[in-house]
């Protein structure tokens, strides 16, 4: 056995005392002042914004996608939102108040996979309205993520397809330009694909029905509006802003400076007239700067090949490639596979000199999650295995070697637009290891503490010498509740159940990312490993994860030479409402999953169709489990927990969301390892009955029920910024769960 590794009962509270606690956080009261400036602003004529920014958010890496936030002392803009963006945005205090446009790019879940948590954001924060443009599948998402959003009655949501392609406000004049790329089929894996088409999805069908055979691919394709074609790129003109007026130079030539009369002479300048004062003609010129007719920025996403031709002959687009229209700046959502091309290349050098280029691709080597990062490292001081050193993943691609102004992005890299356009790196965040460990070892005690722990942890490895294994290991992506947040993404667990097998609890928001930050380079190899995901719940934070984890795990298996096979998802029916619809308008995604029935899996449950027990038998088999059972539990409706036992032995159960449920304690009799959600601190109650939750005290006492050998708490309020508050209930056999957290050694039975 791998002794390096810790038991369970080396993860106990005492490491987690050690750092110290943070505070409750006020609920953010965000206003409606942005409101009110808004209606008198619509009042009156508005010189144009002084101060313009574009900021990456998340810079391209393979982990956080490509968005970019706009910024002016009006008006805040966000082009894509992919996974993590509401993360990284709050992590950074980039603000959502006022974000009340987002333009959207292509209909792919890399460019909208965090607009769900996005809009729940925008709503709590009190944004009365936002709009999306770009793809006209954007009003079918809006629909589909009802399902597990419920009613959004708080904000006014609307779409401005590419067909509206002018939008105008007190910032700048945004231009839509459709690009339909070229009709490509190929063959991925063991299935034949439609990468892009070009025209109506009716002629698409025509197009298939000549060149394949499968009849049931074309059936399927009948009655979606999914459109990968069309990739939606944005121009971007500020309102022009007049120049200033120069108070000395009006001095010295006699102008009254100081007195009412100035006011009209002021706005006649100002507007290019030139004023006659005592006889004497002023001209502009000589007591203004010159007026700013306005900078153009482009925001491209060339997604593949088959966009190139069409973009580089795009007629609007070449305006802007010279003359006074010339690009300052383009922004290049564009894969390295891409920007290496001739065409490309030849279409990039045709901009003017002075034009700069921001690059966001999968060779953003930036670390984007400080915090998550920061608590890791000085986690790691505690206990090396437990608390693993993150990892990155990497690009093994070549740079393409590029003849223009350009600049890789960065989190929170900013090209400053308006006064002076240049290229600002002060935000950028530092991330220096050596700082973080610093930092925790002047904490009073703090290094003295951990060398007790680690004394206390010799001791505890001997007594279990020879009684324990690696697996199976538990390795925590996400234990935060509701929304991601910079310390605990949402839920998301991984049983490894083997050097060859695991199995997924939960896949909210971003848990590919955590499992780039955990794995880096090995991430393929994992995800191939994963055969089976279990949802518990459709509250988003339990489940929008799920899309990205099933289109990167094709990924990997086609990276590594594997043949593809379906995950098998054991989840709510519901479920398959939302899938169902964003695999008909969005993106293709139900051939991903094998689906059985949480409900199929209740002890006394009817006896499941022919097809749901064979997938049954199929995920029992893959994992090498004797029993996988599920139990309604009490949150919302069709909540399920689930009890997985493997054929040594071993047996772990998870809560998902509930209340203290007499169920959960039937199921999970003498469990190995109890995984429970304490999402509130004791003296909560109330709040936690309301909310349907349970508290610190409430879960350890359904793992005393339940005779748990060991009670891991997860699933925690994110107004606990680091850690919990304890309870007195706090024993030996309690541990609280960190995000990258890994527990194995499980003793024998």
């Amino acid at each position: 056995a791998d002794q390096s590794r810790t038991s369970l009962r080396g993860c106990r509270t005492r490491s987690s005392s050690m750092l110290p606690r943070a505070g409750k956080k006020p609920a953010r009261d965000a206003g409606l002042r942005h409101v009110r400036s808004k209606e008198k602003r619509a009042h009156r004529e508005l010189p144009g914004p002084s101060t313009v920014h574009a900021q990456a958010v998340s810079a391209g890496s393979r982990e956080s996608g490509s968005a970019l936030y706009v910024f002016s002392e009006y008006n805040r803009y966000l082009f894509n939102c992919g996974e993590g963006t509401q993360r990284l945005m709050q992590e950074h205090k980039l603000k959502a108040a006022r974000l009340d446009n987002i333009f959207l790019t292509r209909m792919s879940w890399e460019t909208v996979g965090g607009l769900s948590g996005m809009i729940l954001t925008l709503k709590d924060t009190g944004v009365p309205e936002c709009v999306l443009s770009g793809p006209p599948q954007l009003e079918k998402y809006l629909n589909a993520i009802k399902v597990f959003s419920g009613p959004l009655e708080d904000i006014k949501l609307s779409v401005r397809p590419y067909t509206d392609s002018v939008y105008k406000d007190d910032t700048m004049t945004v231009t839509q330009v459709p690009i339909f790329g070229k009709c490509v089929l190929f063959f991925l894996g063991s299935r034949w694909r439609v990468q892009m088409s070009n025209d109506h999805p009716l002629i698409l069908l025509w197009t298939l029905k000549g060149c394949c055979r499968d009849s049931r691919f074309v059936a399927q394709k009948i009655g979606t509006t999914r459109d990968p074609s069309l990739v939606v790129a944005y121009v971007c003109k500020l309102h022009p802003k007049k120049g200033n007026f120069l108070v000395q130079k009006a001095k010295e030539l006699g102008l009254p400076v100081g007195t009412a009369a100035i006011g009209p002479i002021i706005a006649a300048l100002k507007d290019g007239k030139s004023v006659t004062y005592e006889g004497k003609e002023i001209q502009p010129e000589e007591v203004c700067t010159p007026t700013d007719p306005g900078p153009v920025f482009l925001v491209i996403d060339c997604p593949s090949v088959q966009f190139i031709q069409p973009l580089c002959s795009n007629e609007v687009l070449q305006r802007y490639q010279s003359g006074e229209d010339g690009a300052t700046l383009v922004v290049h959502m564009t894969p390295e596979s891409v920007l290496k091309t001739e065409e490309y290349q030849c279409w990039i050098e045709r901009f003017p000199s002075s034009t700069e280029h921001m690059i966001m691709n999968e060779q953003a080597c930036c670390i984007h999650n400080v915090r998550s990062q920061k608590i890791q490292t000085q986690l790691n001081l505690i206990h090396t295995d437990i608390f693993p050193q993150l990892q990155h993943y990497k690009s093994t691609e070549s740079q393409a070697a590029l003849h223009v102004p350009n600049v890789r992005a960065e989190c929170l890299l900013k090209f400053q637009l308006r006064p002076k356009a240049e290229w600002q790196r002060d935000a950028i965040p530092p991330c220096d290891e050596e700082e973080f460990v610093k930092e925790a070892a002047e904490v009073p005690n703090f290094l003295q503490e951990v060398e007790k722990f680690k004394q206390f942890q010799m001791t505890d490895s001997v007594a279990l010498s020879g009684k324990v294994d690696r697996y199976p290991e538990v390795v925590f992506l996400g234990t935060g509740s509701a929304l991601p947040m910079k310390i605990r993404n949402v839920s998301g667990t991984l049983v490894n159940i083997s050097s060859s097998q695991s199995l997924l609890m939960d896949c909210g928001e971003g848990t590919f990312g955590q499992m780039c930050r955990h794995y880096g380079n090995h991430v393929d190899e994992m995800l191939t490993k994963l055969s089976t995901v279990f949802i518990s719940h459709i509250h988003a934070d339990h489940h929008t994860g799920l899309v990205n984890l099933l289109l990167q795990r094709e990924r990997a298996l086609n990276s590594l030479g594997k043949a593809f096979t379906p995950v098998y998802l054991v989840a709510p029916t519901q479920i398959m409402t939302w899938l169902n619809q964003y695999h008909d308008h969005c993106q293709e995604i139900l051939s991903h999953v094998n689906f059985i029935p949480a409900k199929c899996l209740c002890e006394g449950a009817e006896m499941p169709k022919f097809k749901t027990k064979s997938f049954i038998q199929a995920v029992l088999k893959r994992n090498d489990l004797t029993k996988f059972q599920t139990c309604l539990v009490r949150h919302c409706k069709n909540a399920f927990a689930c009890s997985l036992t493997h054929q040594s032995g071993w047996r772990i159960v998870f809560s998902g969301d509930t209340m203290p449920c007499d169920a959960l304690v039937h199921m999970g009799k003498n469990a190995t390892l109890l995984i429970h959600e304490a999402t509130l601190e004791d003296g909560m109650e109330e709040e936690a009955m309301d909310k349907r939750h349970s508290t610190t005290s409430q879960a350890i006492d359904i793992g005393m029920k339940m005779n748990a050998e060991f009670i891991m708490l997860n699933h925690f309020s994110q107004r606990y910024a680091k850690i919990p508050l304890f309870s007195d209930d706090f024993n030996q056999r309690v541990g609280i769960s960190f995000d990258h957290m890994r527990v194995s050694n499980f003793p024998d039975h």
